[in-house]
């Protein structure tokens, strides 16, 4: 078995711990040191570290001054509770990056947002039988296939 483990450069990460837990459903834990946390599934699977930007000699996480947060990356996150990480993360952030639409790819709902560092994250339902987002999109708010959604 292989694991990535993705580690983002965060400015504060008991706060950044505490907003992941809260827009994935998970309950609330303090992350193991000041300077590092690991985000864990209920399985234990670890799903994003979080890292203090230069607590460490790691070149690419020595400081946010050196590239734009999120350069590059896009945290995307497929989830089995899409009804309810909709409105922890409206509860999370002033607006959403992308309102709730269908990814035409993989042809689940989704919604785009970004963390306290600037991080573009990207909620994905694991699968397209989502009995709300089916029965009335419109109502939801979300864009139906084809609509304005990305």
């Amino acid at each position: 078995m292989k694991r990535t483990w993705t580690i983002i450069g965060v400015s504060d990460v008991p706060g950044s711990f505490k907003w992941y837990q809260s827009l994935l459903g998970l309950s609330e834990t303090a992350p193991a040191h000041d300077d590092f946390g690991q985000i864990l599934d209920a399985d234990g699977t670890v799903l994003l570290c979080l890292h203090e930007w230069g607590a460490h000699e790691h070149p690419s996480l020595t400081s946010p001054d050196h590239a734009q947060p999120g350069n590059g990356l896009l945290l995307f996150f497929r989830v089995d509770d899409f009804d309810m990480a909709l409105p922890r993360a409206r509860a999370l952030v002033a607006r959403l990056e992308e309102e709730p639409h269908v990814n035409q790819n993989t042809g689940t709902p989704e919604f785009s947002l970004r963390d306290p560092d600037g991080y573009y994250v990207t909620m994905n339902a694991r699968s397209a039988a989502n009995p709300s987002f089916n029965a009335d999109p419109e109502r939801r708010g979300f864009a139906p296939v084809g609509g304005s959604g990305n």
